[in-house]
């Protein structure tokens, strides 16, 4: 049976009407930190706002690891329009056995309230359930995240409840919102 990690070796380029979803490089180093290191964009992640060009290298670092050694790593959205990284969307905790990933992504302020998270979250589903064969796929944010309620709810995800002070985020324990689509619901 083949992994889902498999799938991502060659890294899948997934293409949207208004965006291009390929592997990140080091020469998004300036497009990408010029989000992460904006608080609202941090304020609701796990991670804190990138307070140097080196956090954003240190992660770029991180993700060429992930690609050389288990080929997942986050795919970056490209504004086919510019050519600029806006954000990124990645597989988190693949679970082979029973063909179920969880979804983590970013977006650019700069690009919020226009549609392209839930357009990114769309293709991604569509290549897991087509493409990879998954069962599940689920994703978590926040109570207080409403923006990102709105992609999941928007992309084809049910909401399935709360899970209470679920996740030490940034020092304090936080209740996280459960959403999921199943291939039956496609």
């Amino acid at each position: 049976m083949k992994t889902i990690e498999s799938y991502f070796d060659p890294f899948p380029v997934l293409e949207t009407e208004r965006m291009l979803l390929r592997p990140l490089t080091y020469d998004d180093l300036e497009d990408m930190y010029s989000y992460c290191s904006v608080p609202a964009v941090a304020e609701f992640t796990t991670w804190d706002a990138h307070q140097s060009k080196e956090d954003t290298k240190g992660f770029l670092d991180f993700v060429m690891s992930r690609y050389e050694n288990d080929f997942l790593g986050p795919w970056g959205i490209e504004d086919k329009r510019t050519g600029r990284l806006i954000g990124s969307c990645n597989y988190l905790d693949c679970n082979n056995n029973d063909l179920r990933v969880e979804l983590g992504y970013v977006l650019s302020n700069q690009f919020w309230n226009q549609g392209l998270m839930t357009e990114a979250v769309k293709r991604i589903i569509q290549f897991g359930f087509e493409d990879v064969g998954l069962e599940r796929i689920q994703a978590k944010c926040l109570v207080g995240n409403i923006g990102s309620a709105k992609v999941m709810e928007k992309a084809g995800m049910q909401f399935e409840g709360v899970l209470r002070k679920y996740m030490r985020v940034k020092n304090e324990w936080q209740d996280l919102k459960m959403y999921a689509i199943v291939r039956e619901d496609i």
